[in-house]
């Protein structure tokens, strides 16, 4: 079996070492390497191409964040996953955007980071319930709804963090008429508010696929997928 190759970015040797005995102690899990700056981590990550990767917030989320969009450009699969002590939930829906796939507690049992681990990997988006009013633990792949073309368009634009009256001039219709696509696309898809719709937004567009991305009318091209190339 070909385990899950996992690299972390990560500050304290303490953690680090416990993260090793844990990774160890798993028969589907193998820690490729760590490195203590995220300028150390991008350089590893281009070298060893690693399945899934942890990332500490010790830098600064706005350091943070430029290095999440590093990253896909780097190793498209790469699925990142925030380390975190805490993380407010507009910072939960700015990392989404930028391609965290998961966001994880370092006060989170074993299991959870385990299972955390083992769910990007194969293209769920994980979030800890404790960091959202929203239950998400691993956000699974349900049968989307039926969305209209308009109804694509705006969850499209959400996912890219517009607000009502950006996707508004985008499209050229009233925020009001955005406000009311957005009830009937929260009731369709079962979501409450636009963070979680963010959260399932890849799933609700068919991007699920590595190389399957939106054109700009939220429509989505196929793609098979291939090494190198942005998600």
């Amino acid at each position: 079996m070909n385990r899950i190759k996992v690299f972390a970015s990560e500050s304290q040797p303490i953690v680090l070492e416990g993260l090793a005995r844990v990774v160890e102690s798993s028969t589907d899990f193998e820690l490729t390497g760590s490195a203590s700056s995220l300028s150390d981590a991008l350089d590893a990550i281009r070298e060893q191409h690693p399945d899934v990767l942890l990332v500490d917030q010790s830098a600064g989320l706005k350091v943070v964040f430029q290095f999440l969009s590093d990253v896909k450009s780097t190793w498209p699969p790469c699925q990142p996953v925030l380390w975190v002590s805490d993380l407010a939930e507009i910072d939960c829906f700015r990392a989404l955007q930028l391609g965290a796939r998961g966001i994880l507690k370092k006060t989170a049992a074993v299991a959870a980071m385990l299972d955390c681990l083992r769910a990007v990997h194969k293209g769920d988006v994980w979030i800890e319930s404790s960091l959202s009013e929203s239950p998400f633990g691993a956000v699974s792949r349900r049968a989307s709804p039926r969305l209209t073309p308009r109804e694509r368009e705006i969850v499209h634009h959400v996912c890219v963090g517009l607000k009502n009256k950006e996707i508004g001039e985008a499209l050229a219709i009233t925020p009001g008429t955005v406000k009311v696509h957005l009830m009937h696309i929260f009731e369709k898809a079962g979501v409450k508010d636009r963070f979680e719709l963010a959260v399932h937004g890849r799933r609700l567009l068919g991007l699920d696929r590595p190389n399957d991305r939106p054109n700009e009318s939220g429509r989505v091209e196929r793609g098979a997928p291939t090494e190198g190339t942005l998600a």
